[in-house]
């Protein structure tokens, strides 16, 4: 991984977790993130050099550098990277982390129930290949 980028790992099934991904891409313009799937080889191989369970799917997790973040922490680190306003959103870093994590994971509890599930893993597009882990 370069020092100037990240890699962001998300539920490759999960259509608000690649909605989330495109959403990201856009407000990246200078590339920072880097993407992979949790279920792909280099998703799991992530998680478990870091500590966390390879099959647990119900996460975000953001690495930079030797760090990973994982569920609200990760989203508002990410957060602070995006083009436009969207660092703003760090003054939610003021609510306490165990009631930021418990609505994280109502929602990821919920998730394909209330935004669907895909088949298989996003496939990216041609152009943005290089912006995805295989």
């Amino acid at each position: 991984m370069k020092p100037d980028h990240a890699i962001v790992l998300f539920d490759g099934v999960c259509n608000l977790c690649t909605s989330t991904v495109q959403f990201m891409i856009k407000r990246d313009p200078h590339g920072y993130f880097t993407f992979a799937a949790l279920q792909s080889a280099i998703g799991r191989t992530l998680l478990e050099e870091h500590g966390l369970q390879p099959d647990a799917l119900d996460t975000f997790v953001l690495v930079e550098g030797s760090r990973c973040f994982t569920r609200s922490d990760a989203a508002l680190r990410v957060a602070q990277h995006l083009a436009g306003g969207w660092a703003l959103l760090r003054v939610l870093s003021l609510i306490p982390k165990p009631i930021r994590d418990w609505v994280y994971t109502v929602i990821a509890r919920h998730r394909y129930q209330w935004f669907g599930r895909r088949e298989t893993c996003l496939i990216p597009s041609r152009d943005l290949l290089d912006r995805f882990l295989q």
